[in-house]
């Protein structure tokens, strides 16, 4: 699959954490997920699902403005102009472009209203596939923001997502899904004033039983801030914190529409 066709897309996913041992215990017993070492010129843990190489784990700096957080990778034909687009439309780079030997070049942003995410080309060798989620693998992307409206826009401009459906979430305002051709991606809305921090992206991964991943998240120093709850069209969500901090989300489909 060509970058170009691609564009838009989510590729990759990075636990940026302080304490990568005990978030591949974690990880490992909620999702299922293994781990994989990469094998570059600098040491890097890949998470993979069912021995497929998914995103990975990083140390966090001790110097880092940031909590620990799942960090998302879109995928960008050029990474260059995507950043320079992205600065002239009011982001902030956080990471200059920049490569990773043999398997492509990347860049981190915070978007106009402080949500981070990194763009990422693709070396020409390495493969990329793109199918329904299955378990184990990230299905949606949701980012709370301060002005939806603003952040579609800039993200449309960026990758060339589309507005889908659209909820009504009544103080809350709109929830506003999003895609890509036919590929449903995530939803976008304004955060309340009384959700604790930045604007930020949350993203979520496919199981087999939510209750199940709730359960195993409690037992394993996790905790669940939502749900878990059934959603319009019978999908079932929660979302929750790993025992470092991070933010995740777990999502199963409506039984029957596998």
């Amino acid at each position: 699959m060509s970058e170009t066709k691609s564009r838009g897309r989510f590729v990759w996913h990075d636990l940026m954490t302080t304490n990568p041992v005990q978030a591949v215990e974690f990880y490992s017993k909620v999702i299922g997920w293994g781990t994989a070492e990469w094998q570059g010129p600098v040491p890097y843990t890949m998470w993979t699902n069912n021995t497929v190489p998914i995103g990975g784990i990083m140390q966090l700096p001790k110097d880092a403005d940031a909590p620990p957080h799942w960090l998302a990778y879109i995928s960008s034909p050029d990474v260059d102009a995507t950043v320079k687009q992205a600065v002239n439309l009011g982001a902030k780079t956080l990471v200059a472009p920049q490569d990773i030997p043999s398997v492509g070049r990347f860049a981190v942003l915070h978007d106009p209203q402080g949500a981070s995410f990194a763009v990422f080309t693709r070396a020409p060798r390495s493969q990329g596939a793109e199918a329904a989620p299955a378990p184990g693998e990230f299905s949606w992307h949701e980012l709370a923001t301060h002005d939806q409206p603003a952040a579609f826009r800039f993200y449309e401009a960026l990758f060339g997502w589309h507005k889908t459906s659209a909820m009504d979430m009544g103080e809350m305002g709109v929830y506003q899904m999003y895609g890509r051709h036919d590929t449903p991606l995530g939803g976008m809305y304004n955060r309340p004033a009384q959700m604790p921090g930045p604007p930020a992206w949350l993203h979520y991964v496919m199981v087999d039983d939510v209750p199940r991943a709730v359960e195993a998240t409690k037992a394993n120093g996790g905790q669940i801030v939502n749900g878990p709850l059934e959603v319009p069209g019978g999908d079932w969500i929660a979302t929750g914190t790993d025992p470092q901090g991070a933010m995740f989300a777990v999502h199963a489909k409506k039984k029957g529409s596998e």
